[in-house]
């Protein structure tokens, strides 16, 4: 066990470290191509990916997270799953092809029948690499998918600004979107060099199947949820409104995915290794909730505080409408932060039955919420969205921890000390926009506001909510691992040594 938490807080730090690496690339390549772009052209993208990414979450049926959260597994098991993900990945490329005319007549769009039939091939693409990332996932290589995630995203950046500055418009969105999981696919098999058998019957993969389908229907119903007000919004405000709203979206989602993807990609194999030992189990995720926590509560507020200077900043003088949807939107980084990581806690223990009838609670709400809003167009959406996540965050934690080693009070009082640091930090920063804002620009606004508030704030958590000696505990765990990894590097090569001299 020691051995794990060695490897869960190197993984932890490579991973957080990634994500910042990913956070800064993709608002980079964003900042990028919205001056090199067009609104309408991230709308005529963002119209097939919101009626398509559904079909995205088949790409692994669950078979993924099957493998990492077995404590066992074998050969013929995971080549078998590689096949079936493959073939699964070839019919839905298949059926993004057929259902391309549909696509073009819902819209009213004929030039969307290209760039469905051209989305088309990721699927193949992610399907070849899901088993291979989910060997490095099951052995903690998460520095190696880490590094990946970076490569990938590297490739398929400059792939995508290069056509941009080309002049080929959404045509480079639509390259950079495929260039992605083929990089990814080609990493992870150099990376595990594990060259899959051939598929076998009678391997016992019946239930790692059902746990897999079940994950993949509670996928698809919270992409519906969470994607719907697109389609709503293509169909009946046009391209350019959904490009303006894309934008806000995506923005808002940035840290909420890198920091769900950088301690989730971590704390997931962990917990699901620990699922038999309650106490460090508890343990375990409550630190990872915390952390997660404690690095959203200042994003959400950046965010809400200074739209605006962000907005200005980050996609230039023609998008400043997206400011207000931004704002509005901003409050969901915080709800999704709050409620995602449950998804660890529900999966890690088998209980992906809860999280699909959760699932399926939730999405009649935030649709209800979408179809109410769509009248007052992007800004009416994204408010209802806010509004509904915010009053249903308490019910869904409470539905989540439910009979599990992790109780509601556990999570409030892991919400409660960055929440109320957070608040006074902007209250402070507040303060200091109003005296001196209106004397700079926009950059320099933005700085001032952000170093008050990320002060106030580490000091507030740090010593008036006595999170100091959390923090340290895992920076000296940090160091450990690194000291465990060097003597093992020495112990290696010793051994080298001798074997040579014999």
């Amino acid at each position: 066990m020691d051995d794990l938490k060695e490897r869960t807080i190197r993984g932890g730090f490579a991973k957080v470290c990634a994500q910042a690496a990913t956070f800064l690339l993709r608002v980079g390549s964003m900042m990028v191509l919205a001056r090199l772009l067009e609104p309408k052209d991230f709308g005529l993208v963002g119209m097939v990916t919101a009626l398509t990414g559904v079909l995205h979450l088949f790409r692994d049926f669950g078979l993924s997270t099957a493998t990492v959260q077995r404590v066992h597994v074998t050969e013929e098991q995971i080549s078998t799953l590689f096949w079936i993900n493959l073939l699964v990945g070839a019919i839905l490329g298949l059926l993004a092809v057929v259902i391309a005319p549909v696509v073009v007549v819902f819209y009213h769009e004929p030039r969307l029948f290209g760039v469905t039939a051209v989305l088309a091939i990721g699927f193949l693409f992610n399907a070849a690499g899901v088993q291979h990332s989910a060997i490095l996932q099951r052995h903690m290589r998460i520095t190696a998918l880490a590094m990946i995630d970076i490569i990938s995203l590297v490739v398929s950046t400059a792939v995508g600004i290069g056509m941009a500055v080309g002049g080929y418009g959404y045509w480079a969105l639509v390259v950079m979107t495929v260039t992605l999981p083929f990089v990814a696919t080609v990493c992870v098999w150099l990376t595990t060099s594990w060259i899959p058998g051939r598929p076998r019957k009678h391997v016992g993969i019946r239930s790692m199947i059902r746990f897999g389908s079940t994950i993949t229907l509670n996928g698809i119903v919270m992409y519906v949820a969470y994607n719907f007000e697109k389609i709503l919004l293509g169909r009946f405000w046009g391209a350019e409104t959904i490009g303006i709203y894309g934008r806000a979206y995506q923005l808002i989602n940035i840290p909420t995915d890198n920091l769900n993807s950088a301690v989730g990609g971590v704390a997931f194999p962990a917990l699901s290794q620990l699922q038999d030992d309650a106490n460090r189990f508890k343990v375990y995720f409550l630190k990872g909730y915390s952390f997660v926590l404690a690095l959203t509560v200042p994003i959400t507020i950046v965010c809400a505080l200074f739209a605006n200077d962000l907005i200005f900043i980050l996609l230039g003088p023609k998008w400043t409408s997206v400011a207000t949807i931004f704002r509005l939107l901003a409050p969901t980084i915080l709800i999704l932060a709050m409620i995602n990581p449950l998804g660890w806690l529900l999966f890690s223990i088998g209980l992906v039955k809860r999280s699909l009838h959760i699932a399926m609670v939730i999405a009649p709400l935030v649709i209800t919420g979408y179809v109410i809003g769509l009248q007052y167009g992007p800004k009416g959406v994204a408010l209802a969205y806010s509004t509904v996540m915010t009053l249903w965050v308490v019910p869904h934690i409470a539905w989540c921890v439910h009979g599990t080693v992790v109780s509601f009070r556990d999570i409030m009082v892991a919400v409660s000390r960055p929440l109320l640091s957070g608040f006074t930090a902007a209250a402070f920063a507040f303060g200091v926009q109003l005296l001196y804002g209106q004397w700079l620009s926009p950059l320099p606004r933005l700085v001032l506001g952000v170093a008050v508030l990320l002060s106030a704030y580490l000091g507030m958590l740090m010593y008036v909510m006595g999170q100091k000696a959390f923090y340290l505990g895992l920076l000296r765990g940090l160091r450990s691992s690194s000291s465990v990894e060097q003597e093992n590097a020495l112990v290696l090569a010793k051994q080298s040594e001798h074997t040579s001299a014999g």
